[in-house]
């Protein structure tokens, strides 16, 4: 009996280290799912086990998928010749959910910071510069967070393009000073989109 307290309280552990969640929330999940074992807790401890098993990086963009190419990226109707430029997979799902771009996108994952020692080579950079020759992009949008970091990352990737004929964009309306894109309505992130500007 003590060990399975011991596993149960261990779960507890694992779940309140989720973004969002605390000890209060994850006791209460955790006895939501003992009581439903036979059925959601199952259905979920299998789901998660396929996640970890299956789930990668697409090796174009950097989306989460379960193949190596993603379904955005595979989707011949999303070459537009624009590419909208995230900081992580959570921004890309933001800007999928609120449906206002059909183009392609470029996860970078993460961004330019001096203190962290962060630099060009540790992202995806490299990667989108190349992707910009080979699919003949004419647009970049920049969408990343209106945090130092990401204005850094930003002008960083404008001024590697300054000469070239592709047209940098970045987001504005609507996206507050140190907003996330993550934690923004669809609503908010459409009409920054939207409203985008010319960054060169």
């Amino acid at each position: 009996m003590a060990e399975g307290k011991g596993d149960i309280e261990a779960l507890i552990g694992q779940i309140a280290r989720l973004p969002g969640l605390g000890p209060r929330s994850a006791r209460r999940i955790v006895l939501y799912l003992i009581r439903k074992r036979a059925g959601q807790m199952a259905q979920l401890a299998s789901l998660m086990g396929a996640v970890a098993e299956n789930s990668r990086e697409c090796l174009v963009c950097g989306n989460i998928t379960e193949s190596d190419i993603c379904a955005i990226c595979h989707d011949p109707t999303r070459a537009t010749g624009e590419i909208c430029v995230v900081t992580d997979v959570a921004d890309l799902w933001a800007l999928e959910r609120g449906r206002a771009f059909r183009g392609r996108y470029h996860v970078l994952g993460g961004s330019l910071s001096a203190l962290d020692e962060i630099g060009p080579e540790d992202l995806h950079i490299p990667q989108l510069i190349q992707r910009i020759a080979d699919e003949r992009i004419s647009e970049v949008i920049l969408a990343l967070a209106a945090t130092v970091e990401g204005q850094t990352t930003a002008h960083y990737i404008a001024e590697a393009l300054a000469g070239s004929d592709v047209a940098v964009t970045g987001l504005a309306q609507g996206v507050p000073i140190g907003g996330e894109l993550d934690y923004l309505d669809d609503g908010t992130i459409t009409a920054a989109l939207r409203a985008r500007r010319k960054l060169q």
